[in-house]
């Protein structure tokens, strides 16, 4: 399961560009949004690779 905290979040946007199929980002603010939070056996190390490029550690698996 995918664990995003908005209130982390700096709206760098790495999760949506790495993954877009998974992360957006809001319109208002740029955190991210979570398309989905269980990642299918497919996405998961795109997913994984988002969760560790993201500056201010605001995505987690767990």
């Amino acid at each position: 399961m995918i664990k995003a905290d908005t209130n982390v979040c700096i709206g760098a946007g790495m999760c949506a560009l790495t993954a877009p199929e998974v992360f957006d980002q809001s319109e208002d603010d740029g955190t991210v949004i979570l398309l989905t939070d269980s990642p299918t056996a497919e996405q998961l190390a795109i997913v994984e690779e988002a969760v560790n490029l993201c500056p201010s550690g605001a995505l987690s698996l767990g």
